[in-house]
């Protein structure tokens, strides 16, 4: 007999502390990160934060844990490792009511696939405009610009990552994981 599928109700009353997505009807349990995750993705937080105050920019730069209704409907939540929203509009008490403007996953060890397939199917489809996937077990990142082009863009630790979405901002993974 199938299980019944989980929904948005289920999804908020999960115990205080207790984080999960909500996909295709199921709650997938979220591992607790790693040290070097965290770095990454406080300082991308830091960085891309700070690089919105400096240009005045009306984006707001959230890290996990957010929920993220991603359609807008109920439907999905995720939680997103780093993301930005560009239109005030789309944030409530609850998180991001919508697509982000901007997403980045740090690939997990236990479930690659959910970042690199699922979430970026889910992100591409809902009109998420630029998605990055870092991966440290790889030591790669790649960029994704959901634009007209569709562009995607494979680059190494020690390269300098570009974004789209905020012209001007970059990062080099190798730094933010040197010394670790």
């Amino acid at each position: 007999m199938p299980l019944p599928k989980a929904t948005a109700q289920d999804y908020w009353a999960l115990p205080e502390g207790v984080r999960a997505e909500l996909i295709d009807g199921e709650l997938w349990d979220l591992a607790s990160p790693s040290r070097k995750h965290q770095e990454i993705v406080s300082t991308v937080v830091r960085r891309l934060g700070n690089f919105i105050d400096a240009h005045g920019g009306p984006c707001k730069v959230y890290p996990a844990p957010l929920a993220v209704n991603l359609f807008a409907d109920d439907s999905t939540f995720v939680e997103p490792d780093v993301l930005a929203v560009c239109d005030s509009k789309k944030l409530s008490d609850r998180g991001c009511e919508g697509a982000p403007d901007f997403v980045m996953e740090v690939v997990s060890p236990s479930n690659p696939e959910m970042d690199y397939i699922s979430k970026l199917n889910l992100y591409r489809e809902a009109g998420v405009r630029e998605y990055w996937i870092c991966d440290p077990m790889r030591e790669r990142t790649l960029v994704y610009n959901f634009g007209s082009d569709a562009v995607m863009a494979m680059h190494g630790f020690g390269e300098t990552v570009l974004s789209s979405v905020f012209p001007g901002f970059e990062m080099n993974f190798a730094q933010v994981v040197a010394g670790m």
